[in-house]
């Protein structure tokens, strides 16, 4: 295998990194950006750059692997991992071998922040950062770098950079599709309420944006829950929503709130529809006693098809994922980790053809983008950074016998007032 793990520093080094952040953005004079432009060319004629040599093509990836979201870590590490070997199978990108490096951070900032600084003058971009909290604490490093990111996050606070790319939707805009998607489906009206549960942060702050936005100008009033990641008994939320008299619940967090969240609806006699922001959900709430209630309450809003979709590119994935990781589950993070693995794939492809594997000329091959398809979901344009890349939400449905646990319920579509929202937003 190509991947390559690396070891945390210690504490101390932790300390030290933070200590020298402000040495480092002010040394911009010796950033690898500026290594980048005065890169020589290869033997082949192509600019290299950080993360390039003549034989290979370093890409990065902070993950957590023994966090919170360890199981969304591994299947997008596996994925990517598939995606560099089938590409290094049919003689790699631009006559390179693509290599992974692997930094795991557990979901903590600090580390993540050590592990960028241990990988950033050796990597030409970032596929995969996991954590909305985690690209907030890197993102200046990551644009003063020209290191082309792709998080996996999707708050809008995300947006405006040229160097970091949220792929497919937001969270407030997927908000937005539940909210339509409770009042076409579910029988919601003028004056009911609806609570929604999320984490403090950017993640659950910009799902609540949309879920607010969207409630208002449906006549709903929003019952809010914030949570901390570390919460995952939800039975004093619950009680509150129901003392409420919510007609249905909103839940942006992770897996394990959400199952407890419908275990304890289901168990209290609040019987409502939850619809669940796309990281909230994990086939594995398929096996734990809040699988019944999940199954019957649960609906997902995504940017990404079901696993079990009918999609050609989806179908192939899924076939030789099962065939490479025979005892891994096929979930979200597979999707999610694969199609941006190819969405690199295709800006380094371009790049080259450009003349130039340099991080900004990577940066630049992706943004000229308008259309980008790879088959395995909603086409994206890249190329405005303060706009999400697609404005169309899938609904997905739990599903104990489907690959991945969940099927489509909905395809693709943008939600009415979405255009008009983010107009507001200046997007």
């Amino acid at each position: 295998m190509n991947v390559k793990y690396r070891r945390h520093r210690t504490t101390s080094r932790v300390l030290l990194a933070s200590a020298l952040s402000a040495l480092l953005l002010a040394g911009t004079a010796c950033s690898s950006k500026a290594d980048s432009d005065d890169a020589a060319s290869g033997s082949d004629g192509v600019k290299a750059g950080p993360g390039v040599t003549d034989t290979t093509i370093k890409l990065g990836a902070l993950t957590d692997l023994t966090g919170p979201y360890a199981t969304l870590g591994k299947s997008i590490v596996q994925a990517q991992q598939m995606w560099a070997d089938e590409v290094n199978a049919k003689g790699g990108i631009c006559d390179r071998k693509v290599e992974i490096v692997v930094e795991d951070h557990g979901y903590d900032v600090q580390k993540a922040v050590t592990a960028y600084a241990d990988i950033s003058s050796d990597v030409v971009a970032l596929p995969q950062v996991i954590g909305s909290p985690v690209v907030a604490a890197l993102i200046d490093d990551i644009e003063r770098d020209s290191m082309l990111t792709f998080p996996q996050a999707w708050a809008a606070s995300l947006l405006g950079k040229q160097s970091v790319q949220v792929l497919g939707t937001t969270y407030d805009v997927d908000m937005i599709a539940a909210v339509d998607f409770l009042t076409r489906t579910k029988g919601l009206k003028k004056g009911d309420s609806v609570g929604h549960v999320y984490f403090e942060g950017d993640y659950g702050s910009n799902a609540l944006e949309g879920s607010t936005w969207a409630a208002e100008k449906a006549g709903l009033k929003i019952v809010d829950q914030k949570i901390k990641a570390t919460d995952t008994d939800l039975s004093a939320q619950v009680s509150a929503l129901r003392k409420a008299g919510v007609k249905a619940i909103l839940i942006s967090a992770g897996p394990a709130q959400t199952a407890s969240l419908a275990g304890v609806a289901a168990s209290r006699g609040l019987q409502v529809p939850i619809v669940s922001s796309a990281p909230g959900y994990a086939p594995q709430l398929m096996q734990t006693p809040a699988a019944k209630a999940v199954e019957a309450m649960v609906s997902i809003v995504s940017a990404a098809p079901a696993v079990s979709s009918n999609l050609p590119g989806v179908k192939a994935m899924v076939a030789a994922y099962e065939k490479k990781y025979p005892k891994s589950p096929v979930d979200s993070g597979v999707l999610s980790g694969y199609n941006a693995a190819k969405l690199i794939g295709s800006d380094l492809e371009n790049a080259c053809e450009s003349g130039s594997l340099a991080r900004e000329d990577v940066v630049k091959a992706h943004r000229a983008q308008t259309k980008a398809d790879t088959g395995l979901g909603t086409p994206q344009n890249f190329s405005d950074v303060d706009s999400p890349a697609s404005s169309s939400t899938y609904v997905l449905k739990p599903d104990a016998k489907a690959v991945g646990g969940v099927v489509n319920l909905e395809d693709a579509h943008e939600a009415p007032g979405v255009q008009e929202y983010l107009s507001s937003k200046g997007a």
